[in-house]
């Protein structure tokens, strides 16, 4: 799963692929890749209706609106809240990225990668927390059981910060320009937030294509 932590149809589509992964036969096995929405946003953030006004300009939350109604629609039968109000920053979501990286990486796990991710996407989403803090993001490697003393001292460096952002023009390269996008076994992608069952008819066609060789 191409993704950036500050794009809610992200966190709409993670849940929507949970979802279809729950109950499917083999289990598929995910991995998160970093995708940056705006790399510009400088390392502290900045204020999240400042950043708009910038970005979009006068009257950008009623441009949004019915997106984010739908958004609020379709994540709570997913047991989304998403809180757009409660949202006063908008962060660079690089650290957050490398936090990930972290959780799934060696001495990590698929399943510590999930944690992580999820805790980032609703702290953000539904907590309006900044995810760019040092402190939250240690509040989130804790509760996934990850060492939060050592994340905070590889926060405070420069590791992997040049892999995130190699990986990101990586997928840049290949034509990702929207997220999510979902590659399976390299093969086929299915971009955007999508009903679970467009996910499990992915499974199966993946499937196929892995026996075909």
């Amino acid at each position: 799963m191409v993704s950036d932590f500050v794009c809610p149809w992200c966190w709409l589509g993670y849940a929507q692929f949970a979802e279809a992964a729950r109950t499917a036969l083999p289990a598929p096995e995910l991995t998160f890749r970093p995708y940056m929405l705006d790399p510009s946003v400088p390392d502290e953030g900045q204020d999240y209706k400042e950043y708009m006004r910038a970005k979009f300009g006068g009257g950008s939350s009623d441009r949004f609106k019915a997106s984010r109604e739908h958004l609020e629609r379709e994540g709570k039968k997913l047991g989304i809240q998403f809180d757009f109000k409660a949202i006063t920053r908008r962060p660079n979501s690089l650290n957050a990225h490398r936090l990930l990286k972290w959780a799934q990486g060696p001495g990590g796990s698929p399943a510590k990668g999930a944690l992580v991710a999820t805790g980032i996407f609703r702290a953000y989403h539904e907590e309006g927390r900044d995810i760019g803090d040092t402190d939250v993001l240690v509040k989130i490697a804790e509760a996934a059981e990850l060492d939060g003393d050592l994340v905070r001292e590889l926060l405070a460096g420069q590791s992997d910060k040049l892999e995130i952002m190699q990986e990101v023009q990586f997928f840049r390269g290949l034509g990702v320009s929207g997220v999510p996008t979902f590659i399976y076994n390299g093969q086929l992608a299915v971009q955007g937030a999508q009903e679970p069952d467009k996910h499990k008819r992915a499974f199966e066609e993946a499937a196929k294509l892995s026996a075909q060789g």
